[in-house]
């Protein structure tokens, strides 16, 4: 998924997110750092929302079952991967993936995973530590492969 595809996503789920929090306009507004009559240009589908206005709403209410579904995953590491480039290091422990997540491949150590909903991808160990994030199945593939080598050598050095 692109930006401007999630802008667009999250744009159109501003007003079920608002209603789902028990917000009034103004209060959303408020909160988001937008006026009143940009929000409801938002809400009518007559404007799309800004990227700092969804990278707001994301971290404001990264609880709300509308965003978690819409993505399939934390709404705050989903912007991270938008906007930030990847490292090979562990992030957060997971769930694992029972709910969202299909595994494509597991290896001893890593296990590459698929979001059924947004189609991004995920490495994680086997502790349920999340490594790596993509859109790219092939980028995903040989960082899978790369950690799993790495993990190999770093057990051959230890023994």
């Amino acid at each position: 998924m692109q930006k401007s595809e999630f802008i667009g996503q999250v744009s159109r789920k501003i007003k079920l997110i608002r209603i789902e929090s028990q917000h009034s306009q103004d209060e959303m507004a408020n909160l988001l750092g937008i006026s009143k009559k940009t929000l409801i240009q938002i809400e009518k589908e007559r404007n799309e929302a800004s990227w700092s206005t969804v990278v707001t709403l994301c971290a404001l209410f990264n609880e709300s079952e509308i965003l978690i579904h819409l993505i399939g995953d934390d709404p705050v590491e989903f912007v991270k991967l938008i906007a930030t480039a990847n490292t090979y290091e562990p992030k957060e422990k997971t769930l694992g993936g029972r709910v969202f997540w299909h595994a494509i491949e597991a290896g001893p150590h890593f296990i590459l995973q698929q979001n059924i909903i947004s189609g991004h991808y995920r490495i994680i160990d086997l502790d349920h530590v999340r490594w790596y994030s993509t859109f790219d199945a092939e980028d995903a593939e040989q960082v899978r492969s790369k950690l799993e080598h790495q993990r190999e050598v770093s057990d051959d050095t230890k023994a």
